[in-house]
Formats: C-alpha cells, structure tokens, sequence
C-alpha cells in the first residue's frame, strides 16, 4: 500500500500539488490529468526522485527515513526520459541493473523484448524519441520492485512495443505480485490490464474517482 500524508510539493514557492490523506492499496491503477495539471510531480515524489514536503510510504517503509529500501521498492519511467548525451542506453541500464541489484540476465531478457541491443551502445544523442522511451520503460522493471510507476509509457513508441508494455505489466502483476501506477492521454485497453481504481489529478489535488 502506498501511503500519503501531509503532502505538498511547490516550486519556486508555487504549490503544484497536494493531499492530506491518500491511501492506493495493491494493484494496477490509472492516474489520469491533463497536461500541466502535476500528475508528473506527483509521480516524481513518489519515485523519489525531486524533494517534497510531507510524508510518503510504501508497505511501512517511509521514503526519507529509509531512502535505500524505499527506492530498491519503488521504479519509475518518465514520460519523456532525458539522459546525458554521451552515455549509451547500455551504460544506463547496466548502471541501473546494478543499483536495483538486479542481474544481467534479467536486463538481456528486457532488453531483447524491445529490440534495443541493435542500438543500445550508441550514444544516447543519436537516440529517437522512441528508442529513448524503451530504455526508461526497461529501466523501471529491473531488480525486484513491488511498484512501479509508468508515466505515458504509450506515447512515441511503435505498435508492438505498446503491446509489450501491455505484456509486461500483465506478467509482473499476475506473476510477481508487483503493483502499478500507471498514466496515459490515451485509454488503457481494459480487457489487456485489470484495472482495480482510477486516480484524477486536478485542482491541485489527486482523488480517487
């Protein structure tokens, strides 16, 4: 269970979003709000990735008194994933592997299913939008996290990664226990993913809708 307490996250002293008391039990949820509306910053702070005010959780491990733990829990794919120029996917998600202390077997297998070992040792600046999104959505399922968070991963990648995408969540949910947030402009297929509750982002604000 994810638990959020007391949370505020601002920039440059501007509220961005906020919640008292939000509780998202096991399962596979779909976070929606349009753009702007701080669905992404939400995701951030949970992943624990930009600083925030207030308390976050996963399954009693609280993100900033156990930082190590929390993280080895909790993955993340951006929606729109920046990475130094110079670097290779394959050094980022052999760098990953490593600090989510999972094995090289298991990035082979994930990366074989996008096709990136074709290109995974370039450098990431002659990277499409595309080929940049697969090694986020890679990197969000190494080592063994009992919640991941993918935010947009349907956008810019072709038809059969998506269905990739779709195969994945279906297998690690269904065979691994691992939990999801999920968020997307465009409709999940219900019938692909068990969708258990719908979270809205609005008015500064997440709700379950």
């Amino acid at each position: 269970m994810l638990k959020v307490q007391n949370f505020t996250k601002s920039y440059s002293g501007q509220k961005i979003i906020a919640t008292d008391d939000l509780l998202i039990p096991d399962g596979i949820h779909w976070v929606r709000g349009v753009n702007g509306s701080g669905k992404s910053t939400f995701f951030r702070s949970v992943a624990g990735i930009v600083p925030y005010e207030g308390q976050i959780s996963w399954n009693g491990i609280d993100q900033k008194a156990h930082p190590i733990d929390y993280r080895l829990k909790v993955n993340m794919s951006e929606a729109e994933p920046l990475y130094p120029q110079f670097l290779s996917g394959y050094d980022i998600l052999s760098f990953i592997t490593k600090a989510k202390q999972g094995t090289r077997a298991q990035l082979l297998d994930l990366a074989g299913r996008f096709d990136t070992p074709a290109y995974w040792k370039n450098p990431c600046g002659t990277y499409s939008s595309g080929m940049l999104k697969k090694v986020a959505i890679i990197s969000a399922f190494l080592g063994n996290p009992e919640l991941i968070i993918l935010d947009e991963p349907l956008i810019t990648i072709d038809v059969r990664s998506v269905g990739v995408v779709y195969e994945l969540v279906k297998e690690f949910y269904e065979e691994k226990g691992v939990n999801f947030l999920l968020s997307s402009h465009q409709d999940f297929i219900f019938e692909n993913l068990p969708i258990l509750h719908s979270y809205q982002v609005e008015n500064q604000t997440i709700f379950k809708v």
